[in-house]
Parts: C-alpha cells; structure tokens; sequence
C-alpha cells in the first residue's frame, strides 16, 4: 500500500486511501495476499527474529499494525503521505514516519526485515532500481527483503489508472532488481494466478468495450462471490506454502536476503 506523491513524480492517487482504509479488513482480495504472503514467509521466518523491520510505503498502516499486533514484530510504519499516515495514527499503529522510499531515512543496516509491498509499481519506469538499492541500505547483511508488486503489463486496468500505477514486473525482472542491488532472491513467485483468466478477460475485453473512465477497483462484492474469489487465493496459500510457485500472476512476489 503505498504512499502518495504528485501524480508527475510517482505515488498512488490520494484518493485511494479512503478506499483502502474503507475495505482492507474484510475485502478478499487484500485478506487473500495476505494469506499468500503469510503463507510465503512463515518457513522463512520461524528461523528469525525480527529485531527491527521497516515497512516501506505503508499506506494506512493497516499492514504494520497486523505485524505489530499479531506477530509481535517491532515494524517501523513509513509512508510519504501524510494522508495515509493519518489513518496509520488513527488506529492506534506504533512508530509511523513520514519518509521518501528514494531517501530513508535510516542508517545503513538498521532493519533484519523490509518490507515493500505494491509500492514500486507507482514509480516512473527506471526508478524502481535506486529505490531498491535504497531500501537494500537500510537492510543489515543477512536481513531479509520482501517485494510485491503488480505484475505484467498486459493487466493494466481502469483500476491501474485511477491509482497513478507507471509500471507493472515480470518476476525476472523484480528478481533482477534485487539481485543488482546485493539481495539474493530465495523465493520469486507469481500470485493471484488462479484468477488469471478472468481478470485477463475483465481488463482486455469487458473494459475496453464499456469504455468507462478510470476508477477505483476497491469495491464491494456479495458475500457469497467474496468467499469465492477469497477461497481462490487461499488455495494459492497453500500451494506456494508447500514450495511451489505459480509461472504467470496478476502480482509478483520476491524474497531475498542481502548478502
């Protein structure tokens, strides 16, 4: 969830936020990454302790606030807008600071965990690398970086307009960008792949015959199509929990170690 900036400079569309903060709770597709997410890094993490983590572009907070709360994990919060931020204070989230991914600012090494999760998408194309060099800094050797970002252009949607996205990852080139910036990649995977066929159709098919403005994707759907498309992701879960990987994803997930 990441931060906001001028639409010229990269960032997310401020008007998300109150979207976000609306339906990231109960919504399947934000309960489902995370379920994949989890799903990913628990084998990893029973063998660590997180001493100090970052999250990079925290949006409302809420992710933090799990990681504080639930896990027990010391996350420091960080966004660049004070629009997401005010949310993050609003529900209680420890340490929140207001802060440029391109410049942390953190000493080098101060984290064993960051985390940057669909932020890099919302920056121009070519500045994704600066932006992981940076947050590989702040990372002490041995600690672990974790990435999600949108995946394949050919998804692009009303959804990816109206939420200022300039860019989409293959999963060579997530893992090409880490692995540049001194971060050797243990796990590099697509997710949100079940649904594939659907959303291909959805946004290259049904969007462009409505020929409908850019808006935001963060909706609503009944309960009953919700457990659904929720159940979907869960068994994605499963499946990448066991070690197994997905060759195509609507997201992109890479997790590496600094060397």
């Amino acid at each position: 969830m990441p931060g906001s900036k001028a639409a010229g400079s990269g960032g997310m569309n401020p008007a998300e936020f109150a979207n976000i903060a609306r339906w990231e709770r109960e919504f399947w597709w934000y309960r489902g990454q995370r379920a994949i997410l989890f799903a990913l890094l628990e084998p990893i993490m029973a063998q660590r302790r997180v001493r100090r983590g970052l999250e990079a572009g925290c949006g409302t907070g809420y992710f933090s606030r799990l990681l504080q709360q639930e896990r027990g994990w010391p996350v420091v919060p960080l966004d660049i807008s004070a629009e997401g931020l005010k949310y993050a204070r609003a529900m209680g989230v420890e340490r929140p600071v207001q802060g440029d991914l391109a410049t942390l600012p953190f000493a080098d090494g101060t984290f064993d965990l960051v985390l940057s999760i669909d932020v890099l998408p919302h920056l121009p194309r070519g500045a994704e690398e600066a932006a992981v060099r940076e947050l590989a800094r702040v990372l002490a050797p041995g600690g672990l970086l974790v990435v999600r970002a949108a995946a394949l252009d050919l998804l692009r949607s009303r959804h990816s307009e109206f939420a200022f996205e300039r860019q989409r990852f293959t999963r060579r080139r997530l893992a090409e960008a880490l692995a540049k910036s001194g971060i050797r990649v243990r796990r590099a995977t697509y997710a949100n792949a079940l649904l594939f066929p659907v959303a291909l159709a959805k946004f290259r098919l049904w969007e462009p015959l409505l020929r409908r403005p850019a808006a935001s994707g963060i909706a609503p759907v009944p309960s009953w199509l919700d457990g659904v498309l929720y159940h979907a992701l869960a068994l994605e879960a499963a499946w990448v929990g066991a070690g197994r990987s997905f060759p195509l994803g609507q997201s992109v997930i890479a997790i590496g170690e600094k060397l």
